[in-house]
């Protein structure tokens, strides 16, 4: 696969909200309602929430742009967390979250996803951060081990909604290279 990895700009809104279209559901539990997975999709991962996401300073798009066609995105979030849950268990302050991070299923097991973590943890210590965070349904065993593979380790759980239900994340964390 040729591709490049790159900084999302506001021209891609609409393919990261169509990507996220197709990624999403795949980080769901089984279980998870359809009607769940819209209003999560329109709430959160809609074209306009993106415009807003890449407008906003506190904020980095990474994509995966394979001749012009997204094959994967990480949103990364450099603020402190407002959930007391997660700020309770983090360590390696600041803390920057990887809100988001899915690869198209069609590039799955091809190294894109790794690609893609390498990228967002690079962004992440080059702006500053000492650490990386994020959560994962803790019945996503494929993203966890990934994860675990990627350097993260549980530091703790946190209450994450889908629609109207209430799912159960681990949270997870992973100290960044600090440059000298």
């Amino acid at each position: 696969m040729t591709h490049v990895i790159r900084t999302a700009t506001a021209d891609d809104a609409g393919r990261l909200a169509a990507l996220a279209a197709i990624t999403f559901p795949l980080a769901c539990p089984p279980g998870s309602a359809p009607e769940d997975i819209a209003a999560h999709l329109a709430d959160t991962l809609s074209e306009a929430n993106f415009r807003r996401y890449l407008a906003d300073p506190d904020t980095t798009v990474l994509v995966i742009d394979a001749g012009g066609e997204l094959r994967g995105y990480s949103l990364l979030v450099a603020r402190p967390t407002r959930d007391p849950d997660v700020a309770a268990v983090l360590t390696d302050l600041p803390c920057t979250e990887l809100s988001k991070c899915y690869v198209h299923p069609e590039h799955h097991g091809l190294g894109a996803a790794a690609e893609l973590m390498h990228a967002s943890i690079g962004a992440a210590a080059d702006a500053g951060a000492r650490g990386l965070w994020l959560g994962v349904n803790s019945q996503n065993a494929r993203a966890i081990r990934f994860y675990e593979k990627s350097g993260f380790r549980k530091v703790g759980t946190k209450s994450f909604t889908l629609g109207k239900t209430v799912e159960h994340d681990f949270v997870m964390e992973r100290p960044l290279p600090q440059s000298l």
